[in-house]
């Protein structure tokens, strides 16, 4: 039995001996801090130029650009900023307009930062090391008044751990963090960065961003509407049939701000949004995070939803048309709804109520142009145009974080958008979306709005058209006759104006 073991024990000594010395034959060289802190210069040319990038010069900022830059150039609150976001919106581009306007005012070059931590030569290093390496490059050993930028940080494992310490260890140092998995940022930065985060969310273009991006806006003029439910501005189109044609082009390709300035990637947006967009949030965005294997079967039912845009669904058809349980279509939903792909509208009833069970339900795009992207274009006279013109003024709404919209429906009528007071939780304002004129010559067209008014003393309430602007009491009602495109420019531009009161 001695032999056998001491026999064994040798054998094994020898077998470790051999490996080592394949291991030592074939030992792998680890990237040295040289090569990364090259890179970091590489990406950081403002440390040695006075040259501005002239390609990020050239492009015009979004109107969200003068919300966001005042949270970066913030120091009395002690927090960094998560910029947050569906991909291609102009995260990247945005982090570099606020680095040129940071240099425009003065702050040291050699005190502002930029890191891709998507590029593997970053891999294995945490946020700390990363910030140490920057300081090392350009010699500065005094970690504070800098403004330090990390891009796509999702690809960070434990991110919001390693930049809640960053804030904590260097409180005069302003950290500004983006990446494209909205649905895993949304999570870590709740979970992990309570009182050291402030969530920015870049959503797709507004109608009114597409325009004014394109040097457009001066296409309607605005006028003052005070009643029930709406106050503000409202605009109006001085050549309504222009707008118009405009508006299609938006509902089409207008919710990403490089398509809009590319013939061809407008000649093929399956090609580029599907693959640079949809693919990977639905394939490499971490889906796992919500208990999702099956990213094949994720992506089918993102397209069926995509297909269906605006239509009412419940669980039970759901399921039944694509073949997938009901406890698994939950998470499909709650992980493309945090994606920032769809957004999930709930039902109320007549009164106004709301419905303790939720079956039913509707499912909106958060960008109608999505649906070109999967399947292809469609005109204006098409008979799913409809949908898409719903789907694109939901799309305009959902830039208001703070606002929940609803639908009625019950067994004899339907309602398109309804407004609940914050205070009391009854119907306030209501609104028919539609992609035609003919309910601004025949009121019977518009017999369950009318009704839903009367049952909850609306007085007043809107209706979308084609390119009717008027008024008329109907049935005790006063309606407000609007072009589609008018109105979703119209909740575009108070969005912005309402966000920038809030933030100031």
């Amino acid at each position: 039995m001695s032999y056998n073991m001491s026999y064994k024990h040798i054998y094994l000594c020898l077998s470790v001996h051999y490996l080592v010395n394949i291991l030592r034959r074939t030992d792998l060289k680890s990237i040295s801090q040289d090569l990364v802190v090259d890179r970091l210069r590489f990406e950081n040319p403002w440390w040695t130029s006075n040259v501005i990038s002239d390609e990020i010069s050239a492009i015009k900022p979004r109107p969200y650009f003068s919300l966001f830059q005042p949270l970066v150039e913030e120091r009395e609150v002690k927090r960094a900023v998560v910029l947050m976001g569906p991909r291609r919106v102009g995260k990247t581009v945005l982090m570099s307009q606020s680095i040129q306007a940071l240099i425009t005012k003065g702050t040291p070059r050699r005190k502002i930062g930029f890191i891709n931590i998507e590029n593997p030569i970053y891999n294995g290093l945490g946020l700390e090391q990363l910030f140490a390496l920057a300081r090392q490059a350009v010699a500065d050993n005094e970690p504070r008044d800098w403004f330090v930028f990390f891009d796509e940080i999702q690809y960070l494992q434990d991110w919001a751990v390693h930049l809640k310490v960053l804030v904590e260890s260097y409180p005069e140092t302003k950290f500004i963090v983006s990446g494209s998995a909205s649905a895993a940022l949304k999570m870590s930065s709740t979970e992990s960065g309570a009182g050291r985060f402030t969530d920015f969310l870049l959503p797709p273009l507004t109608f009114q961003e597409y325009l004014y991006l394109l040097g457009l806006d001066d296409l309607l003029t605005s006028s003052r509407l005070d009643w029930s439910g709406y106050s503000g501005d409202f605009y109006s189109a001085i050549d309504i049939s222009r707008l118009n044609a405009l508006f299609v082009d938006y509902l089409n390709f207008g919710g990403y701000p490089e398509v809009i300035f590319s013939d061809k990637i407008r000649s093929d947006p399956s090609r580029y949004i599907r693959g640079d967009i949809v693919d990977k949030v639905l394939l490499r965005d971490l889906p796992s995070l919500y208990g999702i294997s099956n990213v094949q079967e994720l992506n089918s039912f993102f397209t069926t939803l995509a297909y269906n845009t605006a239509q009412e669904v419940s669980y039970e058809s759901l399921s039944n048309a694509s073949g997938v349980d009901k406890f698994q279509l939950r998470k499909y939903l709650e992980y493309l709804e945090s994606a920032f792909l769809i957004r999930k509208i709930h039902r109320i009833d007549n009164n106004g109520k709301r419905f303790q069970r939720a079956n039913f339900f509707k499912v909106y795009l958060t960008n109608p142009s999505l649906r070109s992207a999967l399947f292809s274009p469609l005109s204006s006279t098409d008979d799913l145009f409809g949908s898409l013109v719903e789907t694109a003024i939901f799309a305009q709404w959902m830039h208001r974080e703070w606002f929940t919209p609803y639908y009625a429906n019950w067994r004899q009528g339907e309602v398109d958008m309804v407004g609940l007071s914050r205070k009391t939780q009854k119907p306030i304002w209501a609104i028919e979306i539609k992609w035609s004129n003919t309910p601004a010559r025949d009121s019977r067209k518009l017999k369950s709005l009318l009704t839903f008014c009367r049952t909850n003393k609306i007085n007043r309430a809107m209706v979308t058209t084609i390119d009717v602007e008027m008024r008329a009491e109907v049935e005790g009602v006063l309606l407000h006759f609007v072009p589609a495109s008018s109105y979703a420019y119209t909740v575009g531009m108070n969005t912005l104006t309402q966000k920038a009161a809030f933030m100031s």
